[in-house]
């Protein structure tokens, strides 16, 4: 038989899925599992929201769209990115994609060629590095002292080669929660215009902030705006995580071509789940208010409990759901010593033990990390924040 194709040879499986595969094996069987695994909002998307893709159901007008969505929607976008980024787009600079990730994926594609390089800090969502190795390109890490999400000037200028295409941003940070002051990213910025670079700028996590204030980068200044994809959804926000509807504002030639990918590859976003976007956007802020305040009442837990575990580093998130935790502390014990992955063992030894779900840092490039996410109940935070500390102290017995 001929060979596969190599341009995705390299690509690998999403790191989390061994863990909460296992997780979900054990809550099957009826153990008492407490998650700090998911990526989602454990609520409802508003009821807003749910009423209008039942609406747009019953009334019809379900059938295919324009490919880079609906102009109601993008419309919608246009007066958000306004509203909330101070950023002003047409509607030909929107596309509307089956999720951030999906916008993320097609702006790479229609960035990079064979032999460009992306840089990437770490840590880094999981599928960073994957989509620019699948649009060809190769990721370039930015390593930065005990997994700060933050990108120092110089350390950013020292990995710049001629071969340097873009960057990506994220702030939030998926996984640490760190929040870009307007300083570092000024700071960005004027490398990024002196080296002529283009930024992919992540903000998913934009309303889930509890500490500072968001700001795009695209906001800082008419030439970084020109160089930039602002990429968000509704996802996180709203809870939306399983409708897929992300978007992105972008200069016209980068966007029309994201849009023309998107007409060759999957068409146009599920449409029900457009018109429940739409809705999202136009009235769905008090649900947004009130689930920021929960995942803050959570994240003060986890860091109160943490706050006794002497053992223990973590940076203290800002924003977005998750707390990046510092395990280096026992990377030497017996039951991890030959472990080929620290992390990997360690969220396995978590798992078997005590009953919690972590992702290991090594999935976001951080071998000596465990990423607890508090998208969980509050009971189920306390629970499962017992347990945690529990193992850590038989941990330090060795």
């Amino acid at each position: 038989m001929k060979r596969l194709s190599r341009k995705h040879g390299e690509i690998l499986a999403s790191r989390t899925l061994a863990i909460t595969a296992e997780a979900k094996r054990l809550k099957e069987s009826g153990e008492d599992v407490v998650t700090f695994a998911s990526g989602e909002p454990d609520f409802d998307a508003p009821q807003a929201v749910q009423q209008a893709a039942i609406e747009r159901i019953r009334e019809g007008g379900i059938g295919y769209t324009a490919a880079a969505g609906i102009p109601k929607l993008r419309e919608a976008v246009s007066r958000k990115f306004a509203r909330d980024n101070q950023l002003e787009y047409e509607l030909d600079d929107i596309v509307v994609s089956s999720g951030a990730k999906q916008c993320l994926y097609n702006a790479l594609q229609v960035l990079c060629e064979p032999g460009d390089e992306v840089l990437i800090p770490r840590p880094y969502w999981v599928s960073y590095p994957e989509m620019v190795k699948a649009a060809g390109a190769t990721p370039v890490f930015i390593d930065l002292h005990k997994g700060a999400a933050g990108i120092e000037a110089d350390a950013l200028s020292a990995a710049i080669t001629e071969r340097t295409k873009a960057l990506i941003l994220n702030t939030p940070n998926n996984p640490s929660g760190r929040v870009f002051t307007k300083a570092e990213l000024e700071a960005i910025g004027k490398v990024v215009e002196e080296q002529d670079l283009y930024v992919l700028s992540d903000e998913i996590y934009e309303h889930l902030i509890y500490e500072g204030r968001h700001i795009s980068f695209a906001s800082l200044s008419k030439a970084l705006k020109a160089r930039t994809i602002t990429i968000n959804g509704v996802s996180k926000a709203y809870a939306m995580t399983g409708w897929r509807i992300g978007y992105a504002g972008a200069p016209q030639p980068i966007a029309s071509r994201m849009a023309a990918l998107q007409s060759h590859s999957t068409s146009n976003p599920n449409t029900i789940a457009q018109h429940a976007a739409l809705a999202a956007l136009e009235s769905g802020s008090d649900a947004v208010e009130n689930m920021r305040q929960a995942f803050d009442e959570r994240r003060k837990v986890m860091l109160d409990v943490l706050g006794d575990v002497e053992a223990l580093e973590w940076q203290v998130p800002k924003g977005a759901f998750y707390l990046f935790v510092d395990i280096g502390a026992f990377r030497s014990h017996p039951r991890f010593a030959k472990a080929d992955e620290y992390s990997t063992a360690f969220a396995a030894d978590l798992l078997q033990r005590e009953r919690i779900a972590a992702i290991p840092g090594v999935a976001f490039g951080c071998d000596d990390y465990l990423r607890l996410s508090y998208a969980t109940s509050l009971e189920r935070v306390q629970v499962g924040m017992d347990r945690f500390t529990h193992y850590i102290e038989k941990l330090e017995k060795k």
